[in-house]
Protein backbone atom coordinates (compact mmCIF):
# COMPACT_ATOMS: atom_id res chain seq x y z
CA UNK A 1 0.00 0.00 0.00
CA UNK A 2 1.44 3.38 -0.96
CA UNK A 3 1.58 6.45 1.28
CA UNK A 4 -1.54 8.25 -0.04
CA UNK A 5 -3.60 5.06 0.36
CA UNK A 6 -2.22 4.50 3.86
CA UNK A 7 -3.02 8.11 4.82
CA UNK A 8 -6.53 7.81 3.38
CA UNK A 9 -7.15 4.59 5.30
CA UNK A 10 -5.80 6.13 8.52
CA UNK A 11 -7.97 9.20 8.01
CA UNK A 12 -11.07 7.04 7.52
CA UNK A 13 -10.30 5.13 10.72
CA UNK A 14 -9.79 8.37 12.62
CA UNK A 15 -13.03 9.86 11.31
CA UNK A 16 -14.89 6.68 12.28
CA UNK A 17 -13.28 6.74 15.71
CA UNK A 18 -14.42 10.31 16.31
CA UNK A 19 -17.94 9.02 15.69
CA UNK A 20 -17.43 6.43 18.44
CA UNK A 21 -16.04 3.40 16.59
CA UNK A 22 -13.55 1.95 19.10
CA UNK A 23 -12.28 -0.71 16.67
CA UNK A 24 -11.51 1.94 14.05
CA UNK A 25 -9.61 3.91 16.68
CA UNK A 26 -7.57 0.83 17.65
CA UNK A 27 -6.75 0.20 13.96
CA UNK A 28 -5.76 3.84 13.52
CA UNK A 29 -3.41 3.76 16.53
CA UNK A 30 -1.80 0.48 15.47
CA UNK A 31 -1.31 1.70 11.90
CA UNK A 32 0.10 5.08 12.83
CA UNK A 33 2.46 4.04 15.66
CA UNK A 34 5.11 2.49 13.37
CA UNK A 35 5.06 5.58 11.18
CA UNK A 36 5.36 7.85 14.23
CA UNK A 37 8.43 5.96 15.45
CA UNK A 38 10.14 6.40 12.08
CA UNK A 39 9.40 10.13 11.97
CA UNK A 40 10.48 10.63 15.60
CA UNK A 41 13.77 8.77 15.10
CA UNK A 42 14.55 10.71 11.92
CA UNK A 43 13.84 14.05 13.53
CA UNK A 44 15.71 13.18 16.73
CA UNK A 45 18.76 12.32 14.61
CA UNK A 46 18.42 15.56 12.62
CA UNK A 47 18.32 17.70 15.78
CA UNK A 48 20.90 15.77 17.79
CA UNK A 49 18.43 14.34 20.28
CA UNK A 50 19.41 10.89 21.59
CA UNK A 51 17.43 8.09 19.93
CA UNK A 52 16.13 6.97 23.33
CA UNK A 53 13.87 10.07 23.35
CA UNK A 54 12.05 8.95 20.20
CA UNK A 55 9.77 6.54 22.07
CA UNK A 56 8.86 9.25 24.60
CA UNK A 57 7.98 11.55 21.70
CA UNK A 58 5.84 8.81 20.13
CA UNK A 59 3.94 8.33 23.39
CA UNK A 60 3.40 12.09 23.76
CA UNK A 61 2.16 12.28 20.16
CA UNK A 62 -0.26 9.39 20.71
CA UNK A 63 -1.61 11.19 23.77
CA UNK A 64 -1.86 14.45 21.80
CA UNK A 65 -3.71 12.63 19.00
CA UNK A 66 -6.16 11.31 21.54
CA UNK A 67 -6.68 14.71 23.15
CA UNK A 68 -6.79 16.69 19.90
CA UNK A 69 -8.61 14.27 17.60
CA UNK A 70 -11.66 16.52 17.68
CA UNK A 71 -9.60 19.23 15.96
CA UNK A 72 -8.88 17.10 12.90
CA UNK A 73 -10.27 18.69 9.75
CA UNK A 74 -11.52 15.72 7.73
CA UNK A 75 -11.27 17.73 4.50
CA UNK A 76 -7.48 17.97 4.87
CA UNK A 77 -4.84 15.22 4.74
CA UNK A 78 -4.09 13.57 8.06
CA UNK A 79 -0.33 13.21 7.42
CA UNK A 80 0.57 16.88 7.90
CA UNK A 81 -1.59 17.04 11.04
CA UNK A 82 0.33 14.12 12.54
CA UNK A 83 3.64 15.57 11.34
CA UNK A 84 2.89 18.84 13.14
CA UNK A 85 2.18 16.95 16.35
CA UNK A 86 5.52 15.11 16.07
CA UNK A 87 7.35 18.36 15.39
CA UNK A 88 5.72 20.07 18.36
CA UNK A 89 6.58 17.22 20.73
CA UNK A 90 10.19 17.21 19.47
CA UNK A 91 10.38 20.97 20.05
CA UNK A 92 9.00 20.43 23.56
CA UNK A 93 11.74 17.82 24.18
CA UNK A 94 14.43 20.20 22.92
CA UNK A 95 13.14 23.01 25.12
CA UNK A 96 13.07 20.78 28.20
CA UNK A 97 16.75 20.06 27.50
CA UNK A 98 17.39 23.80 27.39
CA UNK A 99 18.18 23.86 23.69
CA UNK A 100 17.36 26.86 21.54
CA UNK A 101 14.92 25.65 18.94
CA UNK A 102 15.03 26.74 15.30
CA UNK A 103 12.65 24.79 13.10
CA UNK A 104 13.66 25.02 9.43
CA UNK A 105 10.87 26.30 7.20
CA UNK A 106 11.31 23.23 4.98
CA UNK A 107 10.09 21.09 7.89
CA UNK A 108 6.74 22.86 7.98
CA UNK A 109 6.28 23.84 4.34
CA UNK A 110 3.94 20.93 3.60
CA UNK A 111 1.69 21.93 6.48
CA UNK A 112 1.24 25.52 5.30
CA UNK A 113 -1.27 24.91 2.56
CA UNK A 114 -2.43 28.29 1.30
CA UNK A 115 -6.10 28.80 0.79
CA UNK A 116 -7.56 32.02 -0.45
CA UNK A 117 -10.35 32.76 1.97
CA UNK A 118 -12.77 35.55 1.24
CA UNK A 119 -13.33 37.29 4.55
CA UNK A 120 -15.18 40.33 3.34
CA UNK A 121 -12.56 42.49 5.04
CA UNK A 122 -11.03 45.32 3.10
CA UNK A 123 -8.21 47.67 4.01
CA UNK A 124 -10.63 50.05 5.73
CA UNK A 125 -12.06 47.27 7.95
CA UNK A 126 -8.61 46.06 8.95
CA UNK A 127 -7.47 49.59 9.76
CA UNK A 128 -10.62 50.15 11.79
CA UNK A 129 -10.08 46.94 13.78
CA UNK A 130 -6.42 47.76 14.39
CA UNK A 131 -7.46 51.24 15.47
CA UNK A 132 -9.45 49.72 18.33
CA UNK A 133 -6.28 48.27 19.87
CA UNK A 134 -4.06 50.15 22.28
CA UNK A 135 -1.16 51.96 20.63
CA UNK A 136 1.38 49.41 21.92
CA UNK A 137 -0.72 46.43 20.78
CA UNK A 138 -1.29 48.01 17.36
CA UNK A 139 2.44 48.68 16.97
CA UNK A 140 3.33 45.09 17.93
CA UNK A 141 0.73 43.53 15.61
CA UNK A 142 1.79 45.70 12.68
CA UNK A 143 5.48 45.04 13.33
CA UNK A 144 5.25 41.26 13.61
CA UNK A 145 2.13 40.24 11.70
CA UNK A 146 2.15 42.78 8.88
CA UNK A 147 5.76 43.94 8.44
CA UNK A 148 7.27 40.55 9.31
CA UNK A 149 9.67 41.69 12.02
CA UNK A 150 10.76 39.12 14.59
CA UNK A 151 9.72 39.21 18.23
CA UNK A 152 13.33 39.99 19.13
CA UNK A 153 13.52 42.93 16.70
CA UNK A 154 10.20 44.30 17.89
CA UNK A 155 11.19 43.93 21.55
CA UNK A 156 14.48 45.72 20.93
CA UNK A 157 12.81 48.58 19.04
CA UNK A 158 10.14 49.05 21.71
CA UNK A 159 12.58 48.49 24.60
CA UNK A 160 10.51 45.60 25.96
CA UNK A 161 11.37 42.03 26.87
CA UNK A 162 10.63 39.37 24.26
CA UNK A 163 8.23 37.79 26.72
CA UNK A 164 6.31 41.06 27.07
CA UNK A 165 6.07 41.36 23.28
CA UNK A 166 4.81 37.79 22.91
CA UNK A 167 2.22 38.34 25.63
CA UNK A 168 1.06 41.63 24.12
CA UNK A 169 0.87 40.06 20.65
CA UNK A 170 -1.16 37.13 21.94
CA UNK A 171 -3.58 39.46 23.75
CA UNK A 172 -3.85 41.78 20.76
CA UNK A 173 -4.63 38.91 18.38
CA UNK A 174 -7.24 37.56 20.81
CA UNK A 175 -8.78 41.03 21.00
CA UNK A 176 -8.78 41.34 17.19
CA UNK A 177 -10.50 37.96 16.89
CA UNK A 178 -13.17 39.02 19.40
CA UNK A 179 -13.66 42.34 17.62
CA UNK A 180 -13.91 40.62 14.26
CA UNK A 181 -16.51 38.14 15.51
CA UNK A 182 -18.59 40.85 17.16
CA UNK A 183 -18.46 43.14 14.10
CA UNK A 184 -18.56 40.71 11.16
CA UNK A 185 -20.10 37.45 12.38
Amino acid sequence: MNRPQREHESAMWMISSISGDAEAYRRFLVSVTHHLRAIARRRCARFGVPDCNAEDIVQEVLLAIHLKRGTLDSSRPIGPWISILVRNKLVDTLRRRGDTVHVPIDDVMDTLGFEQIETGLDHFDISRLLGRLSERQRDIVKSISIEGASVRETAHRLRLSESAVRTALHRALARLAALYHSDFA
